[in-house]
């Protein structure tokens, strides 16, 4: 037995360490992500308590302007009735027209060809010169022509001399026969001799007129007055009078014409006016139908209907003097038949159209109330429209602003042409786009034409 060992009977003493029952883990390293969510959910809640600041702020200063809230006088008067742009009807002139897209058509258009062969020595004009008639344009050579004008005119002289030598025989014979001395026959034959030189003489005669007219042709002149456009043909080159291309080409531009169509239907009026002697004026406008380029007047009325189209051709001369019309241009075609005076007049924009009629939002000068009002639309042109029926001249009716008007509604005017409603309003506004809610039903709906206004109050 080891002596050290104690035993049962032998206290233990030997002191030994204490031992407790739950003996904590031992300390972990802290890390830092702790720190990381915690500034993630501070920014969280800043933002939040941000977003719900902003839509309080929003809420209130809605709440504040709203009609009926209180709010000092900042929020007075920020719910009255809607504002609104008004005219007035007038009674005026307003002229009827038919219109028609058509060309501008040369008066004359002169191909220049040539009448001889040759060669093209000179040309004495410029591309786009403006020339006048008998002004010189192109010379060809006329040396050929010139030799034969002098063999035609030798061989002139040759046949002269044997007709004179043939009538002096012829004379001869006339006083042997009366002495009996010669034969008829003989007398006969020699006044057959002096009538065959008298044709040869002629003949060459014409060959020299022949010849003096192929040196005229070799110095071509203009026939007309007009416009030169591109060069054909160049100096050089040889020319013969059975080519089919033109050296040149010549168009008149002053006076010039506009051919245009018109329907069928409107060729009765046209007619009537055209006919018993009255002048219609033809307005040309440009192609987009903006703005007018020339005035002319009505020459001419085709002589058959286009079956194919149902429209028949028109013919107006312009002066042209500024030479706003080109040859060949598109043009909108505005033929002056009537002038209606004494109608009601209405800037367009102020007509509401529906699939069925058409109508206007009257306004009340008493009340500043609107209501809509059927009318029949007549001619139109432009901005400003004829009024059948409906209104009367000096009623007032709302042009824009109309998008939430209904039967009745109060509204603030502001009136376009200078007028003041009872209000005291004036001044000018905004154009809007129109609408048609609430519309009325069951109105006649009126035709339109094209026409002008000029409208008096």
């Amino acid at each position: 037995m080891n002596p050290k060992t104690p035993t049962g009977l032998e206290p233990d003493t030997h002191v030994r360490p204490s031992v407790q029952a739950n003996p904590q883990a031992p300390p972990r390293k802290s890390s830092g992500k702790g720190w990381v969510w915690f500034i993630v959910l501070l920014a969280a809640a800043g933002g939040a308590y941000f977003y719900w600041q902003r839509n309080n702020s929003s809420v209130a200063a809605d709440a504040s302007s709203a009609p009926g809230a209180g709010g000092g006088k900042k929020g007075r008067g920020m719910g009255g009735p809607p504002p609104v742009i008004a005219v007035h009807a007038k009674r005026g002139t307003i002229d009827v027209y038919v219109t028609g897209l058509g060309n501008v058509t040369p008066l004359y258009t002169d191909m220049v060809r040539s009448r001889v062969d040759g060669e093209l020595m000179d040309v004495h004009y410029k591309e786009g010169d403006m020339v006048k008639k008998g002004d010189p344009l192109l010379q060809i050579d006329p040396r050929p022509y010139q030799v034969a004008l002098e063999q035609a005119e030798g061989q002139l002289a040759r046949d002269q001399a044997l007709l004179a030598n043939a009538r002096v025989d012829q004379a001869r014979y006339e006083t042997l026969l009366k002495q009996n001395a010669i034969p008829e026959q003989q007398l006969a034959t020699q006044k057959a001799l002096v009538d065959q030189y008298i044709g040869i003489v002629k003949t060459d005669q014409g060959m020299i007129d022949s010849a003096k007219l192929n040196i005229t042709y070799c110095h071509i002149t203009a026939e007309i007055s007009g416009r030169i456009g591109l060069r054909l043909v160049d100096p050089g080159n040889i020319v013969h009078a059975t080519d089919t291309n033109a050296l040149l080409v010549i168009t008149q531009v002053q006076p010039i014409s506009v051919v245009f169509p018109i329907s069928e239907k409107d060729l009765d009026a046209v007619r009537k006016r055209f006919d018993g002697g009255q002048s219609l004026k033809v307005d040309a406008w440009d192609q987009g139908d903006s703005g007018r380029i020339a005035t002319g007047t009505l020459a001419t009325i085709d002589n058959q209907i286009d079956q194919t189209t149902g429209t028949v051709k028109l013919r107006a001369n312009y002066e042209n003097k500024d030479n706003a019309l080109f040859p060949n241009q598109f043009i909108n075609a505005h033929l002056l038949v009537q002038e209606k005076p004494g109608v009601v007049m209405l800037p367009t924009a102020a007509i509401q159209r529906t699939s069925t009629n058409s109508y206007v939002w009257l306004l009340d000068p008493e009340s500043n109330t609107v209501k809509a009002q059927n009318i029949v639309e007549g001619v139109e042109e432009g901005d400003t429209s004829e009024i059948s029926s409906g209104l009367n001249s000096g009623d007032a009716v709302v042009m824009t602003g109309v998008d939430k008007l209904n039967d009745g509604a109060k509204v603030n005017p502001t009136f376009q042409d200078g007028g003041r409603g009872p209000s005291g309003a004036g001044g000018g506004g905004a154009r809007q786009a129109n609408t048609t809610p609430n519309a009325p039903v069951n109105a006649p709906a009126g035709g339109k034409k094209r026409g002008g206004g000029k409208s008096t109050k």
